[in-house]
C-alpha cells in the first residue's frame, strides 16, 4: 500500500521509531512496514558505534524507564566521578564528572565503571597506563613522571596536596585545577661572571664566581621563594660585592680562600630558610684592566729583582767571611800553608805533561811564585 513504508532493521543495527516526533518504540532486527500517514520516522543505528548519538538522550531515559536496560546501557556520572567505559573488557573512553550517556547493548559487551576521584585525585596505576597506551593520558589528567634523586610536588587549586617519590603518577584534572612538579635534589652549580666592582682601596676589576648547592626540603624551596634560581644568583651576587668591598687588591690577591669562605658564610645564611643547602663557593678568577696588570708585573719584578740583590750580597758576604777564615787558620798553623800549597801544586802537575825538579820542593815552589811574579 502506497501509505506504508517498508524497514529493515539487520542484526548489527538498532532503530527508534518516532510519531509527530515523540518516540514510540525500539525496533530490533526485522521487517517492518510503517505506516507513511502521519508524522512517522524511523531512525536506524548501527551498534558498531556503540555510543547512542541522539540529542534525546534523557527523554529516551524517561520514556523507556524501567526498559531501559533491554536495550541501553546507561552511564550516570555523579559531579565527584568518573566514568571509564569498558568494551569487552578493555577500557576505551573517559567520561567527565556529571555525564550522561546511553551506549547500545549489542554485540559489543559495554561495561561503564564509576570511580570516585577523591581528595588527592590519583588515577589507578592500570587506568593510567592504559589511557596512555590509547594516547588520551593528557586529555583526562596530569601525568607526571618523578625521576631518581627527585621529588615530586603536587598543586590541587593552588594548595600543595601531596609530595611524591620517584615513580610515576597521574591526576584527574576534571574539576580542580591540577598543577604538578619534579623537584631536581642533585647537586647543581650556578656560576655568576663578569662581575665589574671596586675593592675598598678604589682599584676596579672583575670577578668570576661559582657555587654548588643542593636542596634538601623541596616544600620549603618551592613554597617560599617564588623563583628560587634568580634568588640564589642575586644573592651570590651581593655577597661578593659585599666582602670584596671590604678589602684591599693585596689582601684578596694574597687570601682567597678567606674570601671564599665570607661569600659561602653569607650565602649560606641567606638561602637555608628555603630548605637549600650551600655546599661551595669558589672564586674562578679576579680579572684586572690591563693597566693595573702592568703596573702590579713592574711591582712584583722589582721586588724579585731586590730579592735576588739581597741574596747576591749575601752570598759574596758568606765567600769574603770564609776566605778570612782560612787566611786567620793558615796564619796561626804553618802546616796549613805547607797543604795549600800542595795542593796547588797538584792542579798544577794535572795540566803539565812532564816537570823536572831542581833543587827540591823548596826550589820549585820558588820558582813558580817568581814565575807568576814574572807575568
Amino acid at each position: 500500500m502506497l501509505w506504508m513504508k517498508r524497514v529493515v532493521i539487520g542484526d548489527g543495527e538498532r532503530g527508534l521509531q518516532y510519531r509527530n516526533r515523540r518516540f514510540e518504540r525500539v525496533l530490533g532486527p526485522g521487517v517492518y512496514r510503517i505506516n507513511t500517514l502521519g508524522d512517522n520516522e524511523v531512525r536506524v543505528f548501527d551498534l558498531a558505534r556503540n555510543e547512542y548519538d541522539g540529542k534525546d538522550v534523557d527523554a529516551l531515559i524517561e520514556r523507556l524507564g524501567a526498559s531501559l536496560g533491554e536495550t541501553f546501557v546507561l552511564a550516570d556520572i555523579g559531579t565527584h566521578e568518573a566514568g571509564l567505559v569498558m568494551q569487552n573488557g578493555k577500557l576505551v573512553d573517559v567520561l567527565a564528572p556529571g555525564a550522561r550517556k546511553l551506549y547500545w547493548r549489542g554485540p559489543l559487551k559495554i561495561e561503564v565503571e564509576r570511580v570516585a576521584l577523591g581528595d588527592d585525585l590519583r588515577l589507578a596505576a592500570d587506568v593510567a597506563t592504559r589511557l596512555r597506551q590509547l594516547g588520551t593520558l593528557a586529555r583526562y589528567a596530569v601525568a607526571l613522571d618523578v625521576p631518581a634523586e627527585c621529588t615530586g610536588l603536587v598543586f590541587v587549586d593552588g594548595k600543595l596536596a601531596s609530595t611524591l617519590a620517584p615513580g610515576a603518577y597521574a591526576f584527574w584534572n576534571f574539576t580542580k585545577n591540577v598543577v604538578a612538579e619534579v623537584i631536581d635534589l642533585r647537586v647543581q652549580s650556578v656560576e655568576v661572571s663578569g662581575q665589574e666592582m671596586l675593592t675598598r682601596d678604589k682599584v676596579s676589576l672583575r670577578v668570576n664566581l661559582a657555587a654548588s648547592y643542593r636542596v634538601v626540603d623541596a616544600v620549603a624551596m618551592r613554597t617560599k621563594v617564588a623563583k628560587f634560581g634568580e634568588y640564589l644568583y642575586r644573592e651570590l651576587q651581593f655577597g661578593l660585592r659585599k666582602v670584596v668591598a671590604a678589602r684591599t687588591l693585596d689582601e684578596l690577591l694574597g687570601d682567597k680562600a678567606s674570601l671564599d669562605g665570607d661569600i659561602h658564610a653569607y650565602v649560606r645564611g641567606r638561602v637555608v630558610e628555603f630548605g637549600v643547602e650551600l655546599l661551595g663557593v669558589g672564586v674562578k678568577d679576579v680579572i684586572l684592566p690591563g693597566e693595573m696588570r702592568e703596573i702590579l708585573n713592574s711591582v712584583v719584578q722589582a721586588e724579585k729583582s731586590a730579592q735576588a740583590n739581597v741574596i747576591r750580597r749575601r752570598e759574596e758576604a758568606n765567600a769574603m767571611r770564609s776566605a778570612l777564615n782560612t787566611a786567620k787558620l793558615i796564619a796561626d798553623n804553618p802546616m796549613l800553608l805547607r797543604l795549600k800549597e800542595l795542593e796547588s801544586l797538584e792542579k798544577v802537575t794535572e795540566k803539565i805533561g812532564k816537570l823536572t825538579v831542581f833543587d827540591g820542593l823548596d826550589g820549585v815552589m820558588n820558582q813558580l811564585v817568581r814565575l807568576k811574579a814574572d807575568r
